[in-house]
């Protein structure tokens, strides 16, 4: 049975706040995945809510040791109430652009592949992973980006693997997200709870949490 972005925002907007007043909720999943697809469709749910996307804040360089970064320039100060400041990468240019702002909003969406790492689900509020297998995932990103970005794809691919061998996010994701071709289904992910008051998708066995 398929869910709807405005049920699952109502979830979200009622759960405890994770990072100072700010409700931050991770995207997670393979590059391809649709993560910025389903995160868009989410705040627009959720009223404009800010979207944070990893693809700023990673660079060529550091695919994924961006996590300093991260803590230093957006979750620290969310965590105090105030406004981050960060520059987004640009990976034409290959350098940092100007410096965009994220408000302390209610709820503030994390997307991309790492937004359910280990050093930062002490501050989610709730862990989504995309679920779709890696193959697939990646199979779709590469129909999307096009022959141009064959060797780019081909060092992600070992980088990815890479960063969930050594910190998987899907064995702590509070929901999990299969998205269809109209419409999404969210699940009860391997690191969530039931509970008879966040039921977010009708099905048989337990309720998922978030």
């Amino acid at each position: 049975m398929h869910t709807s972005p405005d049920l699952l925002a109502s979830r979200l907007r009622r759960l405890p706040p994770s990072c100072g007043p700010v409700r931050l909720v991770g995207v997670d999943g393979h590059a391809g995945s649709g993560k910025t697809t389903f995160a868009g469709q989410l705040a627009e749910a959720l009223g404009g809510a800010p979207v944070l996307h990893l693809d700023d804040i990673a660079t060529h360089e550091e695919l994924f040791a961006w996590t300093g970064r991260l803590l230093r320039d957006v979750v620290e100060p969310l965590s105090r109430g105030d406004q981050a400041h960060y520059r987004a990468y640009d990976w034409q240019a290959r350098r940092f652009g100007p410096v965009r702002a994220l408000p302390p909003a209610p709820v503030v969406l994390i997307d991309g592949v790492g937004a359910g790492r280990r050093a930062l689900r002490p501050f989610l509020a709730c862990l989504l992973w995309m679920e779709l297998a890696s193959e697939d995932a990646w199979a779709r990103g590469r129909q999307r980006d096009g022959s141009e970005q064959r060797d780019f794809w081909a060092g992600w691919v070992v980088a990815e693997r890479r960063h969930f061998a050594e910190d998987p996010s899907r064995p702590f994701a509070d929901l999990l997200v299969r998205g269809f071709s109209e419409g999404f289904e969210v699940l009860q992910g391997p690191g969530g709870t039931a509970g008879p008051d966040q039921i977010v998708t009708q099905r048989d066995g337990p309720s998922p949490v978030c």
